[in-house]
C-alpha cells in the first residue's frame, strides 16, 4: 500500500527558503508559479528570448528572465518545457550555471528517465508531478482544495531532497489532496504507458473504430458520434468517482450484461499481449528513441500522423454537432491554445 502524505507531513518553509525558477509558462507553468507565489515563494518565469508566453508571465505580474540569468540566480529550477525541448535547454542554459547544493525539478521523468539530461553529483535532482492539466491544478489551488502529486528524488546531494520535494509539492496544494513517493522510472514509465495504451491512444483507437463499424454498418455518423465518444464522458466520470464498479452500477441491467459478455470479445487477451509489447518498449527506451528521433528530424512522422488523425471522419461530425449544443466548448479554445500545453 503506498504511503498518503498530507499538509502535516511537509514543511512549507523549506522551499519559501528558496528561489525558484519556473521554465515554461504553459498549463504547468503558470500553475506552479503561481500557486508557488501565493504560497510564499519568491519565483521568477524562465524563457528564451521572444518567447509567446513573456508577455503573459509579465501581466500576471511575474519577472521574467532568460533561462541562464534565472538558472544563475535560483536555488531550485522546475523545468516545465515540453520533454523534446528540455535536453538543448539544459545544456544550453541551465548546466552551465548550475552548483552545489542547487536543486533540479521536473514534473515528467522522462528525460532524466532515459538519459538525455544527466545532472552533475553535487546537484539534488527530485519531481513533482500533479496528476491533472495545469489549469484544474491552479483553478483547484485557488478553490481550497489540491490535486494528488507525486514526487521522486533522483539524485539527493544534500540529503535534503525528498523534504524540499514535498514542501514544494505542498506549496502548489498537492499535499492537500495528497502526495505519493515514486521513482523517476517509476512514474515516467506508467505515464507513459498509460497514455499510450490507454488514456489516449487506447480510448481514441477504440472510439475511432466504433464509429467506423456503426458507420460502415449504414448507421448514421451522427447517431455513431453520439453513442460511441459523446456518452463516454458519462462514463469516464462515474468511473472517476467510483470505480469501475459505480459505472456497472449506474448503468441499466443490460448495459451491464453488455459489459460483461461483449467487452472481453472487443478487449481480449491478445490486446493485453499488444499493451505488454508498448510497456516493453517504454522500458527498453525504444518509444523515447523513436519520439526524440523525429523530433530531431523535424517532427516529420509526428506531423504525419497527427495530419492523419485530424481527417478522419469523426472529427467533422464530431465538429458540426458540437456548434449545435446550446452548452458547447468552444473548439477554438483547444486548438487555438494548443502550443502552450
Amino acid at each position: 500500500m503506498a504511503e498518503i502524505l498530507y499538509d502535516a507531513d511537509a514543511d512549507i518553509s523549506l522551499i519559501q527558503g528558496k528561489k525558484v525558477a519556473i521554465v515554461g509558462y504553459g498549463s504547468q507553468g503558470h500553475a506552479h508559479a503561481q500557486n508557488l507565489r501565493d504560497s510564499g515563494v519568491e519565483v521568477v518565469i524562465a524563457l528564451k528570448e521572444g518567447s509567446k508566453s513573456a508577455p503573459k508571465a509579465s501581466e500576471d505580474g511575474f519577472e521574467v528572465k532568460s533561462v541562464a540569468d534565472a538558472a544563475d540566480w535560483a536555488d531550485l529550477i522546475m523545468i516545465l518545457a515540453p520533454d523534446q525541448h528540455q535536453r538543448g535547454i539544459f545544456n544550453d542554459e541551465i548546466k552551465p550555471h548550475l552548483a552545489a547544493g542547487k536543486t533540479l525539478a521536473f514534473a515528467h521523468g522522462f528525460n532524466v528517465r532515459f538519459g538525455y539530461i544527466e545532472v552533475p553529483d553535487d546537484v539534488d535532482v527530485i519531481l513533482v508531478a500533479p496528476k491533472a492539466p495545469g489549469h484544474t491544478v491552479r483553478r483547484e489551488f485557488v478553490a481550497g482544495r489540491g490535486i494528488p502529486d507525486i514526487i521522486a528524488v533522483e539524485k539527493d546531494a544534500s540529503g535534503q531532497a525528498w523534504d524540499v520535494a514535498l514542501s514544494y509539492a505542498k506549496a502548489i496544494g498537492g499535499t492537500r489532496a495528497g502526495v505519493i513517493k515514486t521513482t523517476f522510472t517509476e512514474e515516467t514509465e506508467t505515464d507513459l504507458f498509460g497514455e499510450q495504451a490507454v488514456l489516449c491512444g487506447g480510448v481514441s483507437q477504440l472510439v475511432q473504430y466504433g464509429f467506423e463499424t456503426l458507420s460502415e454498418a449504414g448507421y448514421q455518423p451522427e447517431i455513431a458520434y453520439f453513442e460511441v465518444l459523446h456518452e463516454l464522458k458519462l462514463i469516464v466520470d462515474l468511473m472517476w468517482e467510483g470505480g469501475i464498479a459505480k459505472q456497472r452500477w449506474s448503468v441499466s441491467d443490460t448495459a451491464e450484461y453488455g459489459d460483461y459478455v461483449s467487452g472481453p470479445r472487443v478487449i481480449d487477451p491478445h490486446v493485453k499481449e499488444n499493451m505488454q509489447a508498448v510497456l516493453a518498449d517504454i522500458q527498453s527506451g525504444a518509444f523515447a528513441k523513436r519520439f526524440i528521433d523525429d523530433q530531431d528530424n523535424g517532427a516529420v512522422e509526428f506531423q504525419e500522423l497527427r495530419a492523419k488523425a485530424a481527417s478522419h471522419p469523426i472529427e467533422a461530425v464530431g465538429k458540426d454537432l458540437r456548434a449545435l449544443f446550446a452548452w458547447k466548448q468552444q473548439d477554438a479554445d483547444y486548438t487555438e491554445g494548443s502550443a502552450a500545453r
